[in-house]
């Protein structure tokens, strides 16, 4: 790309060398046209560099699309690598070692816990494409929307963790009429988020209720928070928060990309707030609700 950026740039450079040149000797022929010479060499230069700088937009375009795929491949061989290699670990050691049940059935619990993980992280990745090539219909179906909470926020408690870090308020028996699956994967990205960017056992607090017609879900956490000029930019494809401490958290960079195009097929609408006294509180209202 490098070779062919000096080439292209080489080309415009001699075509301005050999337009300012033939402009010389047309004035030198015929003064008399000198205006008409520069007007029309004027328009020339205008387009050249009109066209040379969109296509320099067109290539810094590319170059950044090129790096968040290549970050987003490296993000999910590390999202890969790190569950199988837990895994592997709590296998290993039932295998080598003279558990007792209770023990046992813990680790194969949380390599359930691991599975569960990576199944995310596929889903993640084939909604998001179908998604944007139009091919997800999203099929509706009525279901109880607190029980798909409880069971999101029970797998996702973290294993080393002795506190109940996902603390939930949760309406009983509220039922809603959307895609049960894709709105399994917005409940999931939001709360696996809370949980990537709070500190070790910190408390994240879990909503569901309705309030004047509305049926509303929040996520609040207590870690690094979100910059105003980010808040909208984090629901982009592959986009990741720009600080180094998010950075250095895993993530692939498409949960709250499929958050907010589930959203918006379920007409609701999602905010970023800022919680006090750190963090962010991400709260999404569906307008639509019906009991």
């Amino acid at each position: 790309m490098h070779r062919s950026l000096i080439i292209f740039y080489g080309i415009i450079l001699y075509a301005l060398a050999e337009m300012f040149w033939w402009g010389v000797l047309l004035i030198q022929a015929r003064p008399e046209r000198e205006a008409m010479i520069l007007g029309e060499g004027a328009v020339f230069l205008l387009l050249i560099g009109t066209g040379a700088y969109l296509f320099h937009l067109t290539l810094k375009k590319e170059k950044k699309l090129h790096d968040q795929q290549k970050n987003f491949l490296l993000s999910v061989t590390h999202e890969l690598k790190s569950p199988l290699a837990s895994i592997k670990l709590y296998l290993q050691t039932i295998l080598k070692r003279n558990l007792d049940r209770a023990q046992t059935h813990a680790f194969l619990n949380n390599s359930l816990k691991d599975i569960e993980r990576l199944d995310d992280l596929v889903e993640n990745m084939l909604i998001a494409t179908r998604m944007e090539s139009r091919t997800y219909s999203f099929p509706k179906e009525r279901f109880n929307f607190t029980e798909l909470v409880e069971k999101v926020s029970e797998r996702l408690q973290i294993h080393n963790c002795s506190t109940q870090i996902i603390q939930t308020d949760l309406e009983p028996e509220i039922y809603f009429t959307g895609d049960k699956f894709a709105l399994t994967l917005v409940v999931s990205n939001l709360i696996e988020n809370a949980v990537k960017y709070s500190p070790p056992c910190e408390e994240i607090a879990v909503k569901l209720f309705e309030r004047e017609g509305s049926l509303f879900f929040e996520v609040a956490d207590k870690g690094v928070g979100i910059k105003d000029e980010e808040k909208l930019k984090i629901f982009q494809k592959f986009y990741r928060v720009g600080s180094e401490d998010t950075r250095k958290t895993k993530g692939t960079g498409l949960g709250l990309f499929i958050v907010r195009q589930v959203l918006r097929n379920h007409q609701a609408n999602i905010k970023v707030k800022n919680n006090k006294p750190t963090g962010s509180i991400f709260e999404v209202s569906f307008n639509n609700y019906v009991k």
